[in-house]
């Protein structure tokens, strides 16, 4: 069995496939070839896509796409169910596609199969995907000199703030939530963590000001990949005034920042331990 081959980085919205195997016991569909994005199960901030996949004339709704792998001795395992990382030697990585309700018999291994994402969740959860990295990088840039110490830094070579704090990202459609532990351990590494409290309100201004400028440039965004495969490396790359940035990235993307009529964050200190910033994106 061949690792699937997805067509999502592109943008695509539908595409044709050969059905590889049914699980009808857990309800999913796995295809050699697929336009849906799957959720991570190791690190699930984007939501996997939903649509449809037809089978002759049977239509198949699809709740949510999810990573699936197979073993080298043939196990089948899907989602969070997974015991290794993406990409693991040993196992054949593909695209599970679950469905609501209980799949037909009529939709075997071999058969071919057409299928559509709901192009409006794509576009709103890839407007949230773009928006939550923007925010980390202005994050990072609004927080810079808060540091007393060097540690490594992000694509605009500010300060890592956000690989150093960042412990969980939810996006959803048009926005993100993403949360930051400020305990010892960043103490330690020299973030004044008392200056950021002292002076929140001009960080989120900061922050919002960035990003309001960086929208005004409608620069390019864009997905480059190392293969067709899910478990092929893919890296996001943007446009900015100051300069192209990029990092690894397995989510879907907006085109242009001209997408967006605006982005801004709201940043929430109400524990001292943990900041909550809140992205949202309003669409052009």
């Amino acid at each position: 069995m061949q690792s699937t081959r997805v067509t999502f980085p592109d943008g695509s919205l539908t595409g044709e496939g050969d059905v590889l195997t049914v699980d009808r016991e857990r309800a999913v569909v796995v295809v050699d070839a697929t336009p849906f994005h799957p959720v991570d199960h190791t690190w699930p901030d984007q939501p996997g896509d939903s649509g449809t996949i037809t089978v002759s004339d049977v239509v198949l709704d699809v709740s949510e796409a999810v990573m699936a792998a197979v073993s080298d001795e043939g196990e089948l395992a899907v989602g969070t169910d997974i015991p290794v990382k993406r990409g693991a030697d040993g196992w054949t990585w593909l695209v599970g596609h679950r469905v609501d309700g209980e799949i037909p018999g009529s939709v075997v291994a071999g058969a071919s199969a057409r299928l559509e994402v709901d192009a409006a969740r794509r576009a709103g959860l890839s407007r949230g995907h773009t928006a939550c990295h923007l925010a980390s990088l202005a994050l990072d840039a609004a927080l810079a000199d808060l540091w007393r110490k060097e540690i490594g830094v992000d694509p605009l070579g500010h300060p890592d703030f956000e690989g150093r704090a960042n412990q969980t990202s939810f996006i959803h459609p048009d926005g993100s939530v993403d949360e930051y532990r400020l305990g010892k351990s960043l103490r330690k590494a020299g973030f004044d963590s008392e200056g950021f409290a002292a002076s929140l309100a001009q960080r989120e201004e900061r922050i919002n000001e960035l990003l309001g400028g960086w929208i005004a440039s409608g620069g390019e965004s864009r997905i480059d990949v190392e293969g067709p495969g899910i478990s092929d490396r893919r890296t996001w790359r943007c446009a900015l005034p100051e300069g192209e940035v990029g990092f690894l990235c397995g989510g879907t993307h907006v085109r242009s920042l001209a997408e967006f009529a605006s982005i801004a964050v709201s940043l929430d200190l109400s524990d001292p331990q943990l900041l909550v910033m809140t992205t949202t994106a309003v669409p052009a």
